[in-house]
């Protein structure tokens, strides 16, 4: 007697076709269409989940160059002094502190620029 695989494959086809609801038109209604757009949108998420974290980095990077600046010291600079120092801070709680407390941020300025003296002495 021939055995199918009915059960599995149909609930594999509905899981399909549920998970491409909200698509528009065939790509939500036919299994072929639903299967091509899912895989198409989970390329495109894998993708966009690394580019989502490049994009926060950068917009991070720019905020603390803004308010670097603004204290007369470049964003490079700053990150050395910061490493020099031993800072422990990660970029997206510096970017944090110099949009929402100047003061604090103010005295990681100091820090860095204290450190960096430090270091060129050293070197001398």
């Amino acid at each position: 007697m021939r055995v199918t695989n009915a059960p599995a494959s149909r609930k594999r086809r509905i899981r399909t076709i549920k998970a491409a609801k909200g698509f528009r038109m065939r790509r939500s209604k036919l299994y072929r269409y639903a299967a091509d757009a899912l895989d198409h949108g989970r390329q495109y998420a894998f993708r966009d989940r690394k580019t989502k974290k490049r994009n926060y980095r950068a917009l991070w990077q720019i905020r603390i160059n803004a308010a670097a600046r603004a204290a007369g010291i470049t964003y490079s600079r700053f990150i050395e002094g910061l490493k020099a120092a031993k800072v422990a801070l990660d970029r997206k709680s510096i970017a944090d502190i110099a949009a929402q407390d100047a003061n604090a941020f103010a005295e990681l300025i100091k820090i860095a620029q204290a450190a960096l003296k430090t270091k060129s002495a050293a070197k001398v």
